[in-house]
């Protein structure tokens, strides 16, 4: 009887003490802007029941009456709010900029910066809003510490280059992963010619809110067998709570090319070829008892001007056609109109936007407009569910140029003698060039690729409990592409198609996935664990078709129906999927001791049978020193110190859909159909793997004005996916096999800090990276690519591999190869091309690359510059055996060269005589490599902020006036157009550093105005 009297007074006990506490619910924000906080603790205090806030700022928590809820937020001022009988308590946090308080979006989450034990760099909106430039990618220049970015050339629309710590694959992508708004995108290309086309300029920068780049493997290894390259996390702008907030930007820009190389004008080369023939004469009457016309032309007697007429046709003497010039355009320039509205209430937010940009580009008929539009909407339906939708869509028209490569690319017209004019005394196009008039294309051709992109998705959130969260969100990337060129009869007269003739290619993707996952944020005490948990899917198709037709009836047909003859057509489709399951698990320990655990289980149709599953961990811990006692009297001078180490796994799969299958083409036998083999089969195939171990420290100094990171990683990929020579008695002469390891190791340095703070404001950042690249395995495999290129054992991806130029022999003006390699210590040379020894002569990879920004403010006024820079990287000029070569064909030579040439013994030049229609020099050999090490002012930009007591006169939020340039100064030793090159047609993982007529980097200065209302 006495136990159940106390059974029931415990329980009815139980249940009073239940019945006292309720449900509290808010939202916490910033009181600088009344932005969401996300990843707030919420403690009651005297217990340990806590909570924190999602991704929109909002909590909810179990506490009896007149509890007093404990608000703590790293770079925010903490507080102690009682709730008295309230069930709702909305808070806002105030910044102190004694910490450090930068929120940073992860793979499936967010973490404050302070609690990562992985690396991951951050570059905000705005510091790439604005810029005169297609693709976001190329405003993240200069930006991110180990974050190469390289424009291949000056052309607008191209393939862009981005290397996260390094190159790790021979045959596979190098590229990162893209995520935007948790949906991996699309970033193939599309091209049907040997220039790339970058996907990513369809995305409105100006949209964008946060980039962060996952470098390590405790922050990719959540995205498992595609995140070895890194992954590039976007997130775009959201709404918040308020009054609607219109903003407009219009930004008008001039752009030039940021350098050009100085070439003969027409005196000077008929000057300069003139000499060559006198020195060719001199040489075959000294060697073959002969004059110059006996030699070329079988009889005696050839004056120079015969020479001119016979080769050169329609020449000039007194001609002097700036060729160089003619490639560029006058009103090179950009036209940027930018729309928004945001705003919202508590339970409903939007951002929505519009923009219009119309860009020029330096070279003639190069153009790219994109007309884009964004509605981001978020709506809390109660205090537990949640859901929004983020749209997009864009259309870009890209007037592109042929390939590097081609006679037809406006770049090619430098090589053209300037003796020869282009244009006839009638103003008609001269047809009688020695080489294709390049300017025939430019006023007789279209080629436009046209990009219609959707990229969106929906999502749903169920705040289960205030600790346990479900997120569901599915999304569609669809892109077509459209792919038009025609060539008047003029372009093709000298190809033997007189009557005009084009192509046209269609290619259409639909790549769609979906994350399902749950979170559990819970505090106890001293104790935080963060733990995420669920599963992906996504799946690609693409169909493309193209068709190749010629001889139209006139130019006023341009569309392939109105064509007479059929040259080519075919059609293709492929596809791949993924199936995924993830996990990670975040633990800190007394605001101290940080530990994350993460991994993926990745299974792709991509891989083969045997290995069509892989799994992809890492693990990493972190040690706040400064939380510790013993750091109590150093605090004012170290702030901030944390050791953190991380080691994981992850992968990069074949860009190929079907390389582990054996697969049957279609072939014909005279006219009838059949199939034979393909692809040999290889069921083991799977994904290259890359162990990654990352050692770093994050510091910060006087109360946290400098903060700073240092970091040492190790990068080793095994399995190595590559086409390997198989035995020919198979029938085959590759198998697409996974063998070798390639080794990236680096060192990274960060500083930023707030030099000056007050009502005159300095703040300053700097950003250093080392990387060396080492091929350790290929199983004896040597692979070219681009001119002098290889990826061989014992040597970084891309290596130069050829004959080492030995300068000029002062005697007599020959050019001197050197025999034997380096190592020798007596090393010989040669003036015969064929005797010279083979040898590594230089590397396209840089020795290292940073940047510096600086921002200063004062009473409205800012300026903001960046200078980027790139070390130790050396560029093969494969267009020097026609441009440098001495005049050993017609091509325009530069000043430079002509005014250092040999002319008489004892001459010390690196320049060899020169020598019409004789081979010294020409050949290639590192006489064509240069250091392309630079220092560029990357952006430069100047505003005024007008004050509150003029905008609120005009209603008006904000007005500002800005002036920007981009590109503005390049210091380098290079001596062609630009050392920022990787020429199109033959950029890929071997074939980089290449400069083959590649255009300049674009230098744009644009004028802008920017008003809220």
């Amino acid at each position: 009887m006495k136990r159940g009297l106390l059974l029931l007074v415990a329980g009815m006990l139980f249940f009073t003490s239940y019945a006292q506490e309720r449900v509290i619910s808010g939202k916490i924000t910033s009181s600088e802007d009344g932005s969401a906080l996300p990843g707030v603790n919420i403690l009651v205090k005297g217990t340990t029941t806590g909570t924190v806030t999602d991704v929109n700022g909002n909590y909810t928590i179990n506490a009896g009456p007149n509890a007093t809820l404990v608000f703590t937020f790293i770079g925010f001022t903490s507080i102690e709010v009682e709730t008295g009988s309230r069930s709702t308590v909305d808070v806002q946090l105030e910044s102190d900029v004694k910490q450090l308080s930068e929120v940073v979006v992860v793979g499936y989450g967010t973490q404050v910066k302070q609690d990562l034990t992985g690396n991951i760099a951050s570059v905000s909106g705005k510091e790439i809003q604005n810029q005169p430039v297609p693709s976001f990618d190329q405003a993240m220049q200069g930006r991110a510490a180990g974050v190469f970015v390289e424009s291949g050339n000056g052309k607008l629309g191209q393939g862009i280059k981005v290397r996260v710590r390094g190159a790790a694959s021979v045959s596979a992508s190098n590229e990162p992963l893209y995520v935007v708004d948790g949906i991996i995108v699309t970033t193939d290309n599309l091209s049907s010619t040997d220039a790339p086309t970058n996907p990513l300029a369809n995305i409105n920068s100006n949209d964008i809110e946060s980039i962060q780049i996952l470098k390590d493997a405790s922050a990719a290894a959540i995205y498992g067998s595609r995140a070895a390259n890194g992954v590039v996390i976007i997130t775009t702008k959201r709404g918040k709570a308020g009054k609607t907030a219109f903003n407009l930007n219009y930004m008008k820009g001039f752009s030039s090319p940021t350098r050009k190389a100085k070439w003969l004008d027409g005196p000077q080369y008929y000057e300069a070829f003139k000499e060559a023939f006198d020195n060719t004469d001199a040489i075959l009457q000294r060697d073959e008892g002969e004059d110059f016309g006996s030699y070329m032309y079988g009889e005696p007697g050839f004056t120079f001007d015969q020479v001119l007429s016979s080769e050169l046709g329609e020449w000039n003497k007194n001609a002097n056609e700036n060729w160089a010039d003619n490639a560029y355009q006058d009103d090179a320039g950009i036209d940027q109109m930018d729309l928004s509205a945001s705003g919202g209430n508590d339970k409903t937010q939007f951002y929505t936007s519009l923009q219009f940009s119309d860009q020029k580009g330096i070279l003639i008929n190069d153009r790219f407009k994109k007309l884009s539009a964004r509605a981001n909407i978020d709506h809390k339906a109660s205090d537990k569910i949640s859901f929004g939708l983020n749209f997009s869509l864009s259309r870009s028209v890209n007037n592109r140029l042929s390939d590097d490569n081609e006679f037809t690319t406006p770049m090619q017209l430098l090589a053209l003698p300037p003796v020869q004019p282009a244009r006839l005394e009638d103003g008609t196009l001269n047809q009688n060039t020695v080489y294709f008039n390049g300017l025939l294309k430019a006023e007789n051709s279209t080629f436009e690729t046209t990009v219609l992109r959707n990229v969106s998705n929906i999502y749903a959130a169920w705040q289960i409990t205030p600790d346990l969260s479900f997120r569901s969100e599915a999304g569609v990337d669809l892109l077509t592409q459209n792919e038009d060129m025609w060539n008047g009869s003029e372009v093709d007269s000298q190809t033997g198609n007189v009557k005009g003739g084009g192509f046209s290619a269609y290619a259409n993707i639909v790549n769609y996935s979906t994350n399902n996952y749950l979170s559990y944020n819970k505090v106890f005490g001293k104790h935080n664990l963060d733990l995420t948990a669920g599963m992906s899917f996504q799946k690609y198709e693409l169909d493309a078709t193209d068709i190749t037709a010629q001889t139209l009836p006139s130019s006023a047909f341009r569309t392939l129906t109105s064509a007479s003859v059929i040259t080519d057509g075919k059609s293709s489709a492929t596809d791949y999927a993924f199936l995924s399951y993830f996990g990670r698990a975040n633990y800190k320990f007394n605001d101290k001791y940080l530990v994350s655990l993460s991994g993926r289980l990745d299974g792709s149709s991509k891989f083969g049978k045997n290995e069509r599953y892989g799994f992809f961990p890492a693990a990493s811990a972190g040690w706040i020193i400064s939380q510790e006692s013993f750091m109590e009297n150093i605090k004012n001078t170290l702030s901030f110190l944390k050791l953190r180490g991380s080691i994981g796994v992850t992968g990069n799969a074949p860009t190929q859909n079907f390389a582990a299958l054996g697969l049957y083409a279609a072939n014909t036998y005279d006219i009838d159909p059949g199939i034979a083999p393909s692809q040999l089969s290889n069921s083991n195939l799977k994904w290259e793997t890359t162990v990654q171990t990352d050692f770093g420290i994050d510091f910060g100094l006087f109360n946290d004005r400098i903060t700073g990171e240092i970091d040492y990683y190790v990068k080793n990929t095994t399995d190595v996916l590559l086409n390997s020579n198989v035995s020919g008695i198979s029938g085959f002469l590759t198998r697409f096999i996974n063998i070798g390891e390639i080794e990236n190791k680096g060192f990274e340095f960060v500083l930023n800090s707030q030099n000056i703070v007050g009502e005159f404001s300095w703040s300053s950042s700097f950003n250093f990276a080392r990387n060396r690249n080492k091929i350790v395995d290929l199983n004896g495999n040597v692979i070219e690519g681009g001119y002098l290129n290889r990826a061989v054992e014992g040597q970084p991806i891309g290596v130069f591999y050829g004959i080492e130029y030995a300068g000029v022999d002062p005697q007599n003006g020959d050019a001197l190869y050197y025999i034997n390699d380096p190592e020798n210590p007596s090393r010989e040379t040669t003036n015969d091309y064929n005797a010279a020894s083979r040898t590594i002569i230089g590397n396209p990879n840089p020795d290292f690359i940073g940047g510096l920004s600086n921002t200063l403010s004062y009473k409205g006024f800012e300026l903001n510059f960046l200078f980027q820079f790139v070390y130790g990287n050396d560029v093969f000029n494969g267009a020097g055996r026609f441009q440098r070569a001495n005049f050993t064909y017609f091509d325009n030579q530069l000043v430079e060269d002509w005014e250092n040439s040999w002319r008489e013994p004892g001459d010390q030049t690196d320049v060899p005589e020169a020598r019409l229609f004789l081979s010294n020099g020409d050949k290639e050999s590192s006489r064509f490599l240069q250091d392309a090490s630079y220092i560029r002012l990357k952006t430069l930009s100047f505003g005024y902020n007008f004050p509150s007591t003029i905008t609120n006169r005009l209603s008006m939020q904000s007005l500002r006036l800005y002036v920007a340039a981009q590109n503005l100064l390049t210091i380098t030793g290079y001596d062609l157009n630009d050392p920022e090159v990787n020429t199109d047609y033959l950029a890929g993982n071997i074939g980089q550093g290449n400069d083959f007529y590649a255009a300049p980097q674009i230098k744009t200065i644009s004028f802008g105005v920017n008003i809220g209302f």
